[in-house]
């Protein structure tokens, strides 16, 4: 089954599908499946395929696979719209998070639909129309990242991006049966996003596999001088589910389903899978997270919302989805005064949020508390979008980290998600225990009735006590140096790739020794290397036998973790051989001992 990320890059590096073939397939399937509210823009088939012709190096960690993105994310070459044509521009370059992905290989297939300047969770609000929900075609897809959901459900492309401030990255998961991760603020880069709330605005990650989502999260990662609002949080390695896992929930009485009892069944059901996976539930106070979310839209920060499109709301009020229009418009009246009242009562609700996290590993709410039909919400679209949000609105304002799980399809056909909440920073932790759920549910992936592929073996890891070191040179397996790692009883943990941050560098020395440097993130290769455990006293005596000019410094692999390794020092590049097109040492050796 070659649908999931994982599979696909499977297939491709054993040469039983090319990128070219992948990328054909995804329009074919955007052909057959035919429904033209899905993507605002198409690139250009033909632009495509080439571009997945030029991929040369199969270790990519997005080797050839078929991206979509939300239409508020610049691609270049193809306009950002926000689904409102009046303010429609042509971005001359990529958003950081596109460049990102390219760069680990990945094909930007097209622009998705969204509700109108990502405001609403309900995907109906936008003049490209309602893309249809492909798990049950009469209920609304989920907004405002309507268009990345459906088209991942759908098995049009197998990663897309949307964005998240209050939900949009999580609800549609939800509606469309798939994962929504929600990074921590600040970890992928916004330079690019047109912003809805800029201080809580998020790009997200929709994939059929929470391991697709981290692995795409790995590669956007990272800080970057493009975006203030962006943080350097390294991302944390997948790690097994931990043995003692506490888990909360709210007191009894504090959800809210709106009557739905398939929803409050379906949740309870979730709690007694986490159960019996061995978690212990905790009951928390949820009534200051509900205090918290209505902040967003009775308080100042609408107000951002509206300083986006002041300026056509003043030209063109009519180019502007009426629903969109009567939401914005009130945070034109906001006072300074208000803001500040706003901001202090949130500054309470936070250290509310820190101590009920205090002893906790994660929170448990259900996605969203019910489901409704597009009719439904077209006859009441204030209200009901408002009832989507009852357990996303707080998140990105108490500045926590999400991951939106499948969890149960209900007896009338209607998917039911949960989604898993706790404080900035703890993205791998999320994903280490909701792959594992997920993977329980045993539920089909998407809306293709597709069995879910077995969960991959936990990446190798340093144990307790032991230093982790990448190498790149002579010290790789099999090579002349190697024995010197052999000999302080060091261990190959795996091999793997940087990130497409350095270029490598054959030095002038004798004998011939690689030089791998740090440059801007995204415009360098990334570098196959290998990781290596050793004890901190065999570390040491390492470290101390390394020759100048390389060094020691901390590395950033193409999964956004990091590793002490080997460096070279800027100044020693004069006169070197850039051998970065070679992937790595290895290869450049091969190539030079045929010469």
């Amino acid at each position: 089954m070659t649908e999931t990320v994982a599979a696909i890059l499977a297939a491709h590096r054993a040469g039983a599908m090319t990128p070219v073939q992948t990328v054909a397939r995804s329009y074919q399937r955007i052909r057959d499946h035919n429904d033209p509210a899905i993507f605002i823009s198409l690139r250009d088939e033909a632009d495509a395929i080439a571009e997945a012709k030029r991929l040369t190096d199969p270790t990519l960690p997005l080797y050839g696979v078929p991206v979509a993105v939300k239409d508020n994310i610049d691609v270049a070459g193809l306009p950002t719209t926000a689904a409102c044509p009046a303010f429609s521009y042509m971005p001359t370059q990529d958003s950081t998070a596109v460049a990102k992905l390219r760069a680990a290989g990945a094909i930007v297939i097209g622009k998705t639909n969204l509700d109108q300047f990502a405001t609403g969770l309900v995907g109906v609000r936008s003049p490209y129309g309602i893309p249809k929900n492909p798990v049950r075609d009469d209920l609304v897809p989920g907004g405002s990242s309507s268009g990345s959901a459906v088209a991942v459900s759908a098995g049009l492309v197998p990663l897309a991006l949307g964005t998240d401030t209050a939900g949009s990255g999580r609800v549609p998961a939800m509606l469309n049966n798939i994962v929504g991760l929600k990074p921590s603020l600040g970890l992928i880069s916004t330079a690019g996003l047109v912003p809805a709330c800029r201080t809580l605005d998020c790009i997200s990650v929709f994939s059929l596999t929470v391991d697709d989502a981290i692995t795409a999260l790995g590669v956007m990662a990272g800080p970057d001088n493009a975006d203030p609002f962006s943080r350097d949080r390294p991302l944390a390695p997948i790690a097994a589910f931990p043995a003692k896992l506490k888990l909360g929930i709210p007191k009894n009485g504090q959800l809210i389903f709106f009557g739905d009892r398939e929803s409050e069944k379906a949740y309870d059901e979730a709690c007694r899978r986490w159960q019996a996976l061995g978690a212990t539930l905790v009951e928390f106070d949820l009534e200051p997270f509900y205090e918290t979310a209505r902040l967003l839209y009775e308080g100042p920060w609408v107000a951002e919302r509206y300083l986006v499109i002041r300026d056509l709301l003043a030209s063109s009020p009519d180019a502007i989805h009426p629903v969109t229009r009567e939401i914005t418009i009130p945070g034109s009246r906001l006072s300074a005064a208000d803001t500040f009242a706003a901001l202090y009562r949130l500054q309470a609700l936070r250290r509310v949020a820190e101590r009920t996290f205090g002893d906790l590993d994660a929170i448990v709410l259900p996605t969203a508390p019910t489901v409704y039909s597009a009719a439904q919400v077209l006859a009441n679209p204030i209200e009901l979008n408002s009832r989507l949000g009852t357990y996303t609105n707080f998140v990105n304002l108490l500045d926590l980290c999400g991951l939106a799980l499948p969890a149960a399809m209900r007896p009338d056909g209607a998917p039911f998600g949960i989604t898993l909440l706790a404080p900035a920073g703890r993205d791998a932790e999320l994903a280490s225990i909701g792959r594992v759920f997920h993977a329980d549910t045993g539920l089909a992936i998407g809306a293709k009735a597709l069995p879910q592929p077995p969960l991959a073996a936990v990446p190798t890891q340093a144990g307790a006590g032991e230093i982790t070191i990448a190498v790149v040179g002579a010290h790789l397996s099999g090579m002349a140096l190697n024995g010197e790692l052999t000999a302080l009883n060091a261990r190959l943990l795996e091999a793997t790739v940087t990130a497409p941050d350095y270029k490598l560098y054959a030095l002038d020395t004798t004998p011939p020794k690689p030089g791998m440097l740090r440059i801007e993130a995204g415009a360098g290769a990334s570098i196959k290397l290998e990781l290596w455990a050793m004890s901190p006293a065999a570390f040491g005596s390492f470290v101390a036998a390394i020759p100048p000019p390389l060094s020691i410094g901390t590395i950033r692999l193409a999964d956004g973790r990091e590793a002490k390794g080997f460096i070279v020092e800027p100044a020693a590049i004069n006169g070197a051989k850039d051998i970065s097109a070679y992937g790595g040492w290895r290869a450049f050796m091969a190539e030079r001992a045929k010469a």
